[in-house]
């Protein structure tokens, strides 16, 4: 049987305050720039937190966007009201606030006495158009100084860059930094810079795209089903992928008219999220790929967001699922069962159509193309 993904009961809820960035990198996961001015109120973060807190299996609460400093008033709300309601709190941010040790001081002491636990930074080639490295490292003295142990920094991964871990390791400012907090550990982490469109191939270091020499090492996916996230505009995604703006099917309500609990309920009960989150995105295109030679996927994708945009978007691949998506019902039922997903049902007692029926919901429709929602 396929690598399974770990199921978990305890979820993330995922709030974008706002569209807008002061960065506009090209690709941008959220598609957010200085133009984007959607927002969410107040209200709808305060009411979508209490949901999540009542619901008991939601733990941790990430504040992200766009640039959620830029919603300054509606993000503290939220912190606020996190930490209140006993929920981790974590911020996604690219640290253009950091613009003297002063400035960086006074907004992390903000977010710490707002209730703030982790921090997370995102750098690399893109973002340093917008946001100079240095103001990064000022942002992590500054949450090291005020008591926040949870730091973690992202950085863009392509073939040719100029930002690397090593290279932001060996600044002299970072390292400083680490002798002056030896007991702080922050988290460098690479990931994979890529292209908002299935049909783009990015450049990457070698043995960084799937194939099927290295499909094994792929489990499946711990975002779908697991993070909720409410888009600036109210909408609720079953997941906190990139490029979730241009996948319809990812979209579970709208926080104006729908509680937590059923939009939650809606995604539970789509096979095909069930699968992703079981298999991985990758091993789907794989199997689909058997019953159509003419889908190529291998060293096509370094990221999963975009191999699973491939999922949803190409026709052939759509078809693949539609038509044939029974064969694996048993797989991801069993593999469910034995995560113990179900509690308190068994196999057989989970039904997602039998053959002849209506397909299940969730899985796609047949397109003849698949160029609706590209980036501008």
């Amino acid at each position: 049987m396929a690598a399974l993904a770990a199921i978990t009961r305890h979820k993330t809820l995922s709030i974008m305050p706002t569209q807008r960035c002061t960065a506009e990198c090209i690709h941008c996961g959220t598609m957010s720039s200085p133009r984007e001015h959607t927002a969410l109120s107040p209200d709808a973060v305060l009411k979508v937190i209490d949901e999540a807190a009542e619901l008991g299996e939601y733990k941790l609460v990430v504040f992200t966007g766009g640039e959620p400093t830029l919603a300054w008033p509606v993000l503290i709300a939220g912190i606020t009201r996190a930490h209140q309601r006993g929920l981790t709190t974590r911020m996604v941010t690219n640290a253009h606030w950091a613009r003297s040790a002063e400035a960086a001081r006074r907004r992390v002491r903000a977010l710490r006495s707002a209730g703030l636990d982790e921090i997370n930074f995102s750098t690399g080639d893109q973002h340093a158009r917008f946001v100079p490295i240095e103001r990064v490292v000022l942002a992590i003295r500054s949450a090291c100084e005020n008591g926040i142990t949870s730091i973690a920094v992202m950085v863009e991964k392509v073939a040719a860059r100029g930002i690397t871990k090593h290279s932001l390791c060996e600044r002299p400012d970072y390292r400083q930094l680490r002798d002056d907090y030896p007991s702080v550990v922050v988290h460098i982490n690479e990931s994979p810079w890529m292209p908002l469109s299935e049909k783009l191939i990015g450049r990457y270091a070698e043995g960084t795209t799937t194939n099927r020499a290295n499909l094994a090492e792929r489990a499946g996916c711990d975002s779908v089903l697991t993070t909720t996230t409410v888009q600036p505009d109210g909408q609720i995604t079953a997941c906190c992928g990139l490029g979730v703006r241009m996948i319809p099917e990812l979209a579970i309500g709208d926080v104006a008219d729908t509680s937590l609990e059923a939009a939650d309920k809606a995604a539970a009960d789509d096979f095909l999220k069930r699968w992703i989150r079981i298999e991985g995105p990758e091993r789907i295109l794989d199997w689909a790929s058997r019953y159509d030679p003419a889908i190529e996927w291998e060293d096509r994708y370094a990221h999963r967001c975009q191999a699973c945009l491939r999922l949803y978007r190409d026709p052939a691949v759509r078809n693949v699922i539609l038509e044939h998506h029974q064969d694996k019902r048993a797989d991801v039922l069993v593999a469910e069962w034995l995560l113990h997903h179900y509690r308190d049902e068994s196999p057989e007692s989970v039904d997602l159509a039998t053959p002849g029926q209506e397909p299940p919901h969730g899985l796609p429709t047949p397109r003849a193309d698949a160029t609706g929602g590209k980036r501008k």
